[in-house]
């Protein structure tokens, strides 16, 4: 068992940052899932919608810090 925990996490460590980030948010959410309400019909277009924009390249994507920024900028003025 330890060694194909191993292997994922070797392999999982390669991936780009993004991909890391993503797999990171999906296990995490993972671990809430269960009796977490199952999303509407609205939230999983939306979620496509956004996903299909990010994909497409329609939208700019900020990382994290640049968008708490943001919002930091917004709450003070």
């Amino acid at each position: 068992m330890k060694t194909k925990i191993d292997d994922i996490m070797t392999e999982a460590m390669d991936l780009p940052t993004p991909l890391r980030a993503f797999l990171a948010a999906k296990l995490i959410e993972s671990l809430d899932a269960d009796g977490a309400p199952e999303l509407s019909a609205d939230w999983k277009e939306e979620i496509g919608r956004r996903c299909r924009e990010i994909d497409e390249g329609a939208v700019r994507l900020v990382d994290a810090e640049e968008a708490f920024a943001r919002a930091y900028a917004r709450l003070t003025r």
